[in-house]
């Protein structure tokens, strides 16, 4: 597995596509939240919070992780190396872990940077630091485990097509539709009162944790969802 997970990670920064990922990320969150007019804007705001970025960062990463992952397996398929990879002697969950972690470490270097943020943030207030670091930890962990379950999400995409942009589609459809999605279908109460529709998604959960309260549904929550989305990659690379 580790083997694995150390070739996802030299593969992904032999070619500039790591670095792209990576940078288009952080350009991205700190044009929003330092240089571009509008909600986004930290000065703007007028207070010293991260909100902004907390807000913004999970539809940044409905598409990083996709672009990250679009390839663990997708790329095996097309290259047909992914019957040699099963065949070694491994377990078919250890290589699933391999990919998954190797990714998921790719995306956290992407988050790393960012906590010059709080630094900044922290060093703007008035008086100097001014800022509620309890929320901030909170969404910081809340972002930690978006993380892990996109990162399943992708991975399982991966999986339903040896075409990297169709791999890529679904995982943003299906990160999307569980981060967004349930809580639009709550506004129509589709099942009435039998199920409160909005705690199926991802939203609340991490908008929960965002209040830095680090509760323990929300933690069984994400992890369920990442070990249910690995164990669907699992069952479709038995069946290659």
């Amino acid at each position: 597995m580790l083997a694995i997970l150390k070739k996802e990670i030299n593969t992904f920064f032999a070619s500039p596509i790591g670095y792209l990922v990576i940078g288009i990320f952080l350009l991205l969150n700190g044009l929003f939240l330092w240089v571009f007019k509008g909600d986004f804007n930290i000065f703007d705001n007028g207070e010293a919070s991260l909100s902004s970025f907390f807000l913004l960062a999970p539809w940044i990463l409905i598409f990083l992780v996709p672009a990250v992952t679009m390839r663990s397996f997708s790329d095996e398929k097309k290259q047909g190396t992914l019957e040699l990879l099963v065949t070694k002697p491994i377990s078919h969950f250890q290589i699933v872990l391999g990919k998954y972690f190797g990714t998921f470490i790719l995306i956290l270097l992407a988050l790393i940077p960012t906590l010059l943020y709080v630094f900044t943030v922290y060093q703007l207030g008035n008086p100097e630091g001014n800022i509620d670091m309890g929320s901030t930890i909170g969404s910081y962990f809340g972002l930690l485990f978006l993380i892990a379950a996109y990162t399943a999400i992708g991975v399982f995409a991966s999986t339903l097509s040896d075409n990297q942009i169709v791999t890529f589609i679904i995982a943003v459809f299906i990160c999307f539709f569980m981060y967004f999605g349930f809580e639009g279908l709550s506004n129509y109460k589709v099942f009435g009162d039998l199920v409160y529709m909005e705690n199926l998604g991802m939203s609340a959960h991490y908008n929960s944790m965002s209040r830095g309260v680090i509760d323990t549904r929300d933690l069984v929550y994400f992890i369920s969802i990442a070990i249910a989305f690995l164990l669907f990659t699992k069952l479709r690379i038995q069946k290659q």
